[in-house]
């Protein structure tokens, strides 16, 4: 399994999702078709699937150019009514295989009442999430539609819960904003300060890990002492709400 981001639109990312085993890839939120075909194209392989992980423009807007150049293609998501092209719609815990990928839905509300992030695991072990504009390097999106609840329930009850090891492939290159944020939350955290280091002069960010999200992000960690004193506040979802309401004015 390998992964190609597609730097898209200021700052999205599309993904290439290569299944070598099986000779074919999917792409995820292809916004932008005229620089997505060709990545698909160097790989030499079919493409097979989109999936979508929610239905905002700077996402779901590629779907229906791609499908104008590869008509048929099945177009997973969570939202039916929104999302162009869908054929597919998916439910929490859905489960499919794509090739010889495992793929499972994950609903995550907060920043939309429809997001699917996409965790995938392959043949020998290694794991990826697909995370949309719910989780961020770093970050988490605003609350458009869904609360702070919402959001505690897909980051902290569901994201933070996989595997330790699997890769996370965000939406947006929004990390070094975030993680100048972050520091302004918990400037005494030392993986944070080393993180931001680390990724200071690197154009693409992505993967970033569950376990160095647990250990940096603010909103992985409101649960944390440190950050509940940051704010004032002992209930979690409290503190995601001032957390989210800071980043918002940052």
């Amino acid at each position: 399994m390998k992964v190609i981001p597609v730097p898209c639109l200021s700052d999205n990312y599309a993904y290439i999702l290569v299944d070598e085993k099986a000779g074919q890839v999917a792409v995820i939120d292809p916004v932008e078709p005229a620089k997505v075909i060709p990545a698909v194209e160097s790989t030499k392989m079919k493409l097979k699937a989109v999936f979508t992980t929610h239905h905002h423009a700077d996402h779901a807007g590629g779907n229906s150019g791609l499908l104008k150049a590869f008509p048929g293609l099945p177009v997973y998501g969570g939202d039916e009514q929104r999302i162009p092209g869908l054929t597919k719609k998916l439910g929490d815990g859905d489960k499919f295989m794509f090739g010889s990928l495992s793929v499972h839905a994950m609903q995550t509300f907060g920043h939309t009442t429809s997001s699917i992030c996409y965790y995938i695991q392959d043949e020998t072990g290694d794991k990826i999430v697909f995370t949309g504009d719910t989780l961020f390097v770093g970050g988490c999106g605003r609350l458009f539609e869904g609360s702070p609840q919402d959001m505690y329930n897909s980051l902290i009850k569901k994201l933070a819960t996989l595997p330790k090891d699997t890769k996370v492939y965000a939406g947006h290159e929004y990390t070094k904003a975030n993680l100048r944020f972050a520091l302004t939350v918990e400037p005494n955290n030392e993986e944070l300060k080393e993180k931001a280091r680390r990724c200071a002069d690197m154009k693409c960010t992505m993967p970033s890990t569950i376990a160095e999200e647990l250990a940096t992000n603010p909103f992985m960690r409101v649960n944390q002492p440190d950050i509940q004193k940051a704010v004032d506040a002992t209930d979690p979802v409290e503190v995601m709400a001032i957390v989210r309401r800071m980043k918002d004015n940052f």
